[in-house]
């Protein structure tokens, strides 16, 4: 089975034939985002506060900047109009991101295996350091935080590995190599 797009929603162009498997059942889309409960809670804080603060107050900066008198040349205007553009894009992006998320939260797994949500110490020989990462979902990486993405080169090089393994993968300085001091998940 397959879905069609037709012409009437792809101009006059002919239907295309979409496979199954693109298709979960009552859903758009086959792939789920992994993202911790952390990472969730955050994303739907950030969409209450762009529907409920941010739309309402860029709308009335709007209707400010009208009242000022000629929009073709109202810089208020245009800044205004343009940052509506972001926030109702973020809008649309968030809305359709929050009902794909996989919510996993690491606490609950139990694993001797890094997988997503790990908390990773790895040691660098080269300089004799340590670094303790998270990995999490695309959305809440932040590498000031040490949370790096599952779909990063290094978290694509530690899942399905355990303490004592030796990791290399490719950085922008090379390759770099990491043993696995420790596995926890918090």
């Amino acid at each position: 089975a397959s879905l069609s797009i037709t012409p009437s929603s792809r101009g006059s162009r002919a239907p295309v034939q979409l496979p199954k498997r693109f298709f979960a059942p009552g859903r758009t889309m086959l792939n789920r985002i992994p993202i911790t409960a952390k990472g969730a809670e955050k994303l739907k804080a950030e969409l209450e506060y762009l529907k409920k603060t941010a739309r309402p107050n860029v709308v009335a900066a709007i209707a400010e900047a009208r009242e000022k008198g000629d929009l073709s040349e109202n810089a208020e205007y245009d800044a205004a109009r343009e940052e509506q553009g972001h926030i109702e894009g973020r809008i649309a992006e968030l809305e359709g991101k929050i009902p794909a998320l996989q919510v996993i939260d690491p606490k609950t797994v139990a694993s001797d295996r890094i997988v997503f949500g790990a908390t990773v110490t790895l040691y660098n020989e080269d300089d004799d350091s340590s670094v303790t990462y998270q990995i999490v979902g695309d959305d809440e990486a932040d590498i000031k935080q040490n949370l790096i993405s599952v779909s990063s080169p290094i978290a694509r090089a530690l899942i399905g590995k355990s303490e004592g393994d030796t990791v290399k993968f490719m950085a922008p300085k090379g390759q770099v190599t990491f043993e696995v001091e420790e596995v926890e998940y918090k």
